[in-house]
């Protein structure tokens, strides 16, 4: 039954940060007030984590684990030990796939780049630098507490952990930037010739700094103009867009996140972390745990999770708010794979809305594939709104 179900992924969240910058909506909490006597709880955090991962274990399935991503907050923050001693536990209790890819997020910090070594004989092999800028003037609006030298440092010091997979996260669309600065900021990120970059606009989220005093952004045409100049030098230096904010070299897209935008099924663990599962019956469902830190430490793992189902009409939409993200073809039986329904009339009738508008691919169409065409890219949204039910 097992080779029946989606691949399994597995992501692991580390909620403490040195400090919440402003744009931030991710479950992150300032690491001080949870400090005793300077320290994180790191051992009750990591027997909470193993305890919260074997209350999981039954929707494993005897799948292999194909790929680990470990998020935050700050997941650097935390000591070596902590990650020798997780990355031991995890290999007892999972059976991974041979290479699987396992990714780590770090700041480029000094501190925690004097940790990469570890990180990798730890087992990471993957390793995502937040920068998003080089700007001494825009690090200090997005409340980072990194430089210009430390950002590009990080990268040096990571290649010689051994590291040999690397992302760099940046944005653009920044308050007060111009054309000219994200350029900058894109080309210095290019030639520290990553394997892969995240590129992506700064959007202003509820419970955000930046949502309660707006910053003054961008206008329009001037994010068109970055956007549009900014895919076109990735292009020229082998840097292909996959998704809707990553692109990659040749062989380096990010396998974790592939397996998100195909539907795939992964385990969730830690404070806030969120996992989408399939049973054997075909139900799928999402989890989520508990957010705070200390509701986490405090309760049992049975205690933590909340799951939702999802409603057999919901699942067109669903599939492809993640499958669109793509921009990849992709073949109408992938809906069946992993949605465990037949294509809906529904779902049919809304690729052919999609078809009229030039939002998706005619020719694809008539082999039963469904791939976004250049105009579908530029209104996803409104390409997505089709498939409402």
């Amino acid at each position: 039954m097992s080779a029946l179900l989606p691949p399994l992924s597995l992501y692991i969240h580390l909620p403490w940060c040195v400090r919440k910058c402003p744009y931030c909506d991710f479950n992150s909490h300032q690491a001080d007030r949870f400090e005793q006597n300077g320290q994180l709880p790191e051992e009750a955090y990591l027997a909470q984590l193993l305890a919260d991962l074997d209350a999981d274990l039954p929707y494993v399935a005897g799948r292999p684990i194909q790929t680990a991503f470990i998020g935050g907050g700050t997941p650097s923050l935390m000591s070596e030990d902590f990650y020798y001693r997780l990355m031991d536990a995890l290999r007892d209790k999972l059976t991974w796939v041979e290479g699987a890819e396992i990714t780590m997020e770090a700041n480029p910090g000094t501190f925690e780049q004097e940790k990469f070594r570890h990180f990798r004989q730890a087992g990471i092999n993957r390793l995502s630098i937040g920068i998003q800028s080089f700007q001494p003037n825009l690090l200090k609006t997005l409340g980072r507490i990194h430089n210009r030298d430390e950002a590009i440092h990080a990268v040096d010091k990571s290649r010689a952990a051994g590291f040999d997979n690397i992302n760099l996260d940046l944005m653009h669309g920044l308050p007060d930037q111009s054309h000219a600065m994200a350029m900058e900021d894109l080309q210095i990120a290019i030639d520290l010739n990553p394997e892969h970059l995240s590129w992506y606009q700064l959007t202003i989220e509820p419970n955000t700094e930046f949502y309660r005093r707006p910053p003054t952004l961008p206008e329009d045409n001037t994010l068109w103009n970055i956007q549009d100049a900014g895919q076109a030098l990735l292009t020229e230096h082998g840097y292909a867009q996959y998704e809707v904010s990553a692109n990659a070299k040749i062989g380096r897209r990010a396998a974790h996140n592939l397996n998100y935008w195909r539907f795939g099924d992964y385990l969730g663990i830690g404070a806030g972390a969120h996992g989408k599962i399939t049973l054997a019956d075909g139900q799928i469902f999402r989890t989520r745990k508990t957010r705070h830190p200390s509701h986490y430490l405090n309760n049992l793992p049975e205690a933590l999770v909340i799951k939702d189902a999802i409603a057999e009409e919901d699942l067109p939409l669903e599939f492809m708010m993640n499958r669109l993200r793509l921009f990849e073809t992709f073949d109408l039986a992938d809906y069946q794979r992993f949605a465990y329904q037949e294509v809906p009339s529904a779902l049919i009738k809304a690729c052919e809305m999609g078809l009229k508008q030039g939002l998706l691919d005619a020719n694809e169409w008539q082999h039963k594939r469904v791939k976004t065409t250049e105009k579908g890219k530029l209104f996803l949204n409104e390409l997505l709104e089709l498939f409402l039910p």
